[in-house]
């Protein structure tokens, strides 16, 4: 069953990348908010997740049928998202260069002259892989992320990114390459914004219910006093691509190690959460964030 799954996974994946080959890219964008409906009326694990989701972060806030509404967009965007990526690796440089926006640039280039690397960071939020294309004509850049379940797939997912201008850095076997990248002045971007193990996790607030998060973020910024800048793509009229640059977060420590990497983290997510409140059509709802559960958890 495995094996068919990836094998459909892989042609889709061919299917896509020959349509967009062929096609403008708002014909692509189109294609893909008709796959992100698809994948809505037929995915009911998915689409029930998302709703389960929306509802602990906006249930108080926002009735259930805006609730719906933001869902069915999110999987809509996560289709023009998907078939934009792909689309990517098909357009010339020169016309990906005039598809963005960046704003804050000058944060980033500071950060670069203290000589300690940069650590970015980012959620599964509007076009996140497209932003590596725009960064990397910033320094170097190192993306950490975790290899797919389906090898086939995941060689054509390396393409993609190495495309864009960065290296991959998988999280098995990371902690030494990514110190190794910001002590030569590299950037490392790490996405903070999924679940993990409990026997990997911080506990920190988000959208006011305890999340299951990497400290691997403030883990290294303790340890090499590389500064965390927070980076943000997602699509803003008139622009296609709008890529913020945020300020490098400034958070007095205490000097205790547990102390600071959590503070680090909350610090960190509530930037994610901030970003995800102005737009929350544009995250990775159906994403199970709150899955793990603190011991003796009671919520």
């Amino acid at each position: 069953m495995a094996q068919i799954k990836n094998l459909l996974e892989l042609l889709l994946f061919h299917a896509i990348k020959l349509f967009t080959r062929a096609c403008p890219r708002f014909l692509c964008l189109a294609a893909g908010r008709i796959i992100g409906c698809i994948f809505y009326v037929f995915d009911k694990k998915h689409r029930n997740l998302a709703l389960s989701n929306l509802k602990i972060a906006f249930g108080q806030e926002k009735p259930l049928s805006e609730l719906k509404k933001i869902s069915r967009k999110s999987f809509q965007h996560f289709g023009e998202f998907l078939t934009d990526f792909i689309k990517f690796s098909v357009i010339n440089d020169q016309k990906k260069e005039g598809l963005a926006v960046i704003e804050g640039k000058k944060y980033l280039e500071d950060a670069l002259k203290k000589g300690k690397g940069v650590l970015l960071f980012s959620a599964h939020y509007g076009n996140w892989e497209i932003a590596s294309f725009f960064l990397s004509k910033l320094g170097k850049l190192n993306v950490v992320a975790r290899p797919l379940d389906n090898k086939n797939l995941e060689k054509k997912l390396l393409e993609l990114r190495t495309a864009l201008g960065v290296q991959v850095i998988y999280k098995l076997d990371a902690t030494r390459q990514i110190i190794r990248k910001l002590r030569a002045n590299e950037m490392v971007a790490i996405i903070i914004d999924q679940n993990v193990l409990r026997s990997q996790a911080v506990f920190v607030d988000f959208f006011g219910k305890k999340a299951a998060t990497t400290p691997s973020l403030a883990t290294f910024s303790l340890r090499t006093d590389a500064p965390i800048i927070p980076i943000f793509c997602y699509p803003l009229s008139p622009y296609p691509c709008y890529v913020r640059i945020g300020k490098p977060i400034d958070i007095p420590l205490k000097g205790d190690y547990k102390e600071d990497i959590l503070k680090i983290t909350q610090q960190c997510t509530n930037i994610i959460e901030e970003q995800i409140r102005q737009n929350p059509v544009y995250w990775l709802w159906f994403h199970n964030r709150w899955k793990t559960r603190p011991k003796n958890n009671k919520e």
